[in-house]
């Protein structure tokens, strides 16, 4: 018979590995939307940038993949429809604006808001295990300064 002890751990476990495959399943969507905005921007500097936030997605994802198997769960293996749809949205914006650099860092705004506030929301949840909650915490500290950077780069455009 399981006790209410082992009822909790079983909850926090449960909803800390659903936080970690969603986080993971959105790093593969911002991974695969960076890597599409390499292709469609003609900017070197922009190119660069994107690659380093590509590979820097890459290694978020790799990061939540071994604290999944950690906790022995089986890790989701790729992105969300969802993300699929805002990659298509993607190609059909820059194909009719003139101003593509500047459609292609609107859409990176826009998708790393919606990640700083999914961190938000897996980190306020009070059912992560503590372990859990600093590799978090450090990526969203990342996001939010890529996020920064973006806007700045948008600025300039």
């Amino acid at each position: 018979m399981e006790t209410t002890r082992e009822a909790a751990h079983q909850k926090v476990h449960d909803t800390t590995v659903t936080q970690l495959n969603q986080i993971l399943e959105k790093s593969y969507d911002a991974e695969k939307g960076y890597k599409k905005a390499i292709e469609d921007t003609d900017s070197t500097r922009l190119k660069t940038f994107f690659q380093e936030r590509a590979a820097m997605r890459s290694q978020f994802a790799t990061e939540i993949h071994n604290e999944l198997h950690r906790l022995n769960e089986e890790p989701t293996t790729q992105g969300s429809a969802a993300g699929a749809v805002h990659r298509a949205w993607m190609d059909i914006k820059s194909a009719f604006t003139s101003e593509n650099e500047e459609a292609i860092l609107e859409e990176c705004i826009r998708g790393e808001k919606a990640s700083v506030n999914d961190y938000k929301e897996a980190l306020e949840k009070n059912d992560l295990l503590a372990e859990v909650k600093p590799i978090l915490e450090k990526q969203l500290g990342m996001i939010e300064s890529t996020l920064n950077t973006v806007k700045k780069l948008e600025d300039i455009k």
